[in-house]
């Protein structure tokens, strides 16, 4: 991974943005989406967007510690622009590291196509609800699992479904319990992660803990949840513990 993804809360922030022409107008459409403060490069910032990735403006602004974007100069960039879908508050960032800003506005418009358009009214709902959703499951372990249950695929809340939103207050009142405890058996097919099923993938994405072989390679455990643990030992354990459990293991 060669950058950390963040979202930047702009909304009053100054912004310098430099340049003229057709890229410097889109950027600033950006900024403005973003409730970005636009300013000029003497302007005191922090991030600066030099929108014709002019070597001289970006050295100038470096040597004020200022965090530049070069257009089209990714050897130049302390960060990059993502191509982006909106479904105010959910936003999805795709980037390429500058590779290619045409490959990451195709990934894009495939999985936008993909996503429902009241997916931000199922996260304000969700958001709305999380008085009574931690008053439900004051365990924060429960809480997760029913979570994740809720909106798993063919859940109640499941993200790809436009009724979604509308389904939070049932799911509060019966339908959100979350999954037995478990330990799944999954035998990787190979060391590459593109070789995962799609049920492989979903479940080190909920997965509390992974149990695994000493042969399975970073870039599968990568896979799982951040917050996952990851366990390596010989065998299966007896007791897993609470939640959804892995044991992955690589062929034979």
């Amino acid at each position: 991974m060669q950058g950390l993804p963040v979202f930047l809360i702009l909304k009053g922030r100054p912004v310098i943005l430099t340049g003229a022409g057709e890229a410097a107008e889109a950027k600033r459409r950006l900024l403005e989406r973003a409730g970005a403060c636009i300013v000029g490069e003497d302007g005191d910032a922090a991030l600066a967007i030099v929108a014709d990735g002019d070597e001289a403006t970006v050295a100038r602004l470096k040597a004020r510690g200022v965090l530049v974007n070069a257009t089209d100069r990714p050897n130049l960039c302390d960060f990059t622009l993502p191509a982006i879908i909106d479904r105010d508050p959910v936003l999805i960032a795709i980037g390429t590291g500058g590779a290619s800003a045409g490959l990451a506005k195709a990934l894009r418009q495939r999985i936008e196509a993909l996503l429902p358009q009241k997916l931000g009214a199922l996260a304000s709902a969700l958001h709305d609800a999380r008085a009574a959703i931690r008053a439900r499951w004051p365990d924060a372990g429960a809480r997760r699992r029913a979570i994740d249950a809720g909106l798993a695929s063919g859940g109640p809340m499941d993200p790809f479904r436009d009724d979604a939103a509308d389904a939070v207050p049932l799911w509060l009142t019966g339908q959100g319990d979350a999954a037995a405890s478990r330990l799944v058996h999954i035998p990787l097919l190979s060391g590459d992660p593109d070789d995962l099923t799609l049920r492989a993938a979903r479940l080190l994405g909920e997965a509390d803990r992974v149990y695994h072989a000493a042969d399975v390679p970073s870039v599968i455990l990568d896979r799982a949840r951040a917050d996952a643990v990851r366990l390596p030992a010989d065998a299966p354990p007896v007791d897993p513990g609470e939640g959804l459990s892995l044991w992955l293991e690589m062929p034979e």
